[in-house]
């Protein structure tokens, strides 16, 4: 029984940590979403575009990475939640650079459906959530 109750000491913490994690990357989906000229939810949802599919997925998974370093080696809640901002702007300067540098045009290629820019620019948000992560194990 002892066993047991050890093992389980970590729950509270264990469902603290993800219901946070949880609501930041909804809050981070509402940012990226807000921020981005397109509307990816809206395009997924009614023109079925696999492009915008893409593009939100390698964000998602991007700042989710990210979020999953800075729980691993947060020391307390508002660590976790300053090292999340700090996933979360360079998941938006990620798009940025994308956006204006490496593929101007990007907006109009994920409203046309363009399968290959999405590629891209998830490609480039999972480059930088891993690194992110990685830089995070401080």
């Amino acid at each position: 029984m002892d066993m047991l109750t050890d093992s389980l000491a970590g729950i509270g913490p264990f469902f603290t940590y993800l219901v946070i994690g949880l609501a930041l990357i909804a809050l981070f989906k509402v940012i990226y979403s807000a921020l981005t000229p397109y509307d990816e939810w809206g395009l997924v949802k009614r023109e079925q575009s696999q492009a915008a599919a893409i593009a939100i997925g390698g964000a998602l998974v991007g700042f989710t990475l990210a979020l999953a370093a800075a729980a691993a080696n947060s020391v307390s809640l508002i660590d976790y939640a300053l090292w999340a901002g700090v996933a979360l702007v360079a998941q938006l300067l990620a798009f940025t650079m994308v956006r204006l540098v490496i593929l101007p045009g990007l907006v109009e290629k994920i409203e046309q459906n363009n399968v290959a820019a999405a590629i891209v620019l998830a490609a480039i948000n999972l480059c930088v959530g891993l690194l992110n992560a990685a830089c995070m194990s401080y």
